[in-house]
């Protein structure tokens, strides 16, 4: 089994940063899981995709939406990702989840996404 456990969420004002981490534990990588990714809901909306990193290089994709804005990074030592949140604005308001997969590429569709954690929460105030 894997677990992934979030933190580094809260209240920031509009232009701010924040820095989420998520520790996996347990079988994480000899279960398979090769991505590991960030996604976020805001209330009433779908979970949306944010970034995601190829454990093996550190390959990432972001949403267009965070482009430029975040980064996603991994420190293998540790099993632990991070989301730099730089330039925050109000829209990025939601839970943000943590979450791992094990295909081979980076997948956007967090329907695919075989593992979660909890989730924190950043509010973002303007």
């Amino acid at each position: 089994q894997v677990q992934l456990v979030e933190s580094g969420g809260g209240l920031v004002q509009a232009g701010g940063s924040l820095r989420l981490s998520c520790a996996a534990s347990g079988r994480t990588f000899s279960s398979g899981v090769n991505v590991m990714g960030w996604f976020r809901q805001a209330p009433g909306k779908d979970r949306d995709f944010v970034a995601a990193i190829r454990w093996i290089n550190g390959y990432p994709r972001y949403a267009d939406s965070v482009e430029g804005r975040f980064t996603i990074s991994r420190d293998s030592a540790k099993n632990t990702m991070y989301l730099q949140m730089n330039n925050l604005k109000s829209e990025d308001t939601a839970i943000y989840y943590c979450a791992a997969e094990r295909s081979d590429y980076i997948i956007t569709y967090a329907r695919q996404y075989d593992y979660w954690g909890q989730g924190t929460q950043v509010t973002v105030s303007s």
